[in-house]
């Protein structure tokens, strides 16, 4: 199964428009906030060298629920706008 997490931030308005871009795609996520999953999302910056929301972590889970076939997607190294990042997930699970 293909999963989307997604990295946001409250009051971020980049991250409210790829929310809803994501709904208008019927794209299922997981929302993680940055300050809720302040440790989780710490690792994410140290793997990318990139601190800028929203980012994702693109995945497959297999049966016994292991992440295979991670991808670390972050704004600006990745994709320069959100129509560019959801393009990028809608490639993935297409795949």
């Amino acid at each position: 199964m293909k999963v989307v997490v997604l990295y946001s931030m409250k009051g971020c308005p980049f991250c409210e428009m790829i929310k809803e871009e994501f709904d208008k795609e019927n794209i299922s996520f997981l929302e993680r906030d940055i300050e809720e999953y302040e440790e989780e999302y710490d690792e994410f910056v140290n793997a990318t060298d990139n601190e800028y929301v929203p980012s994702m972590i693109l995945l497959d889970l297999d049966k016994n629920d292991e992440a295979t076939n991670v991808k670390l997607i972050a704004p600006e190294r990745d994709f320069e706008d959100i129509y560019e990042g959801v393009k990028i997930v809608k490639k993935y699970l297409s795949e």
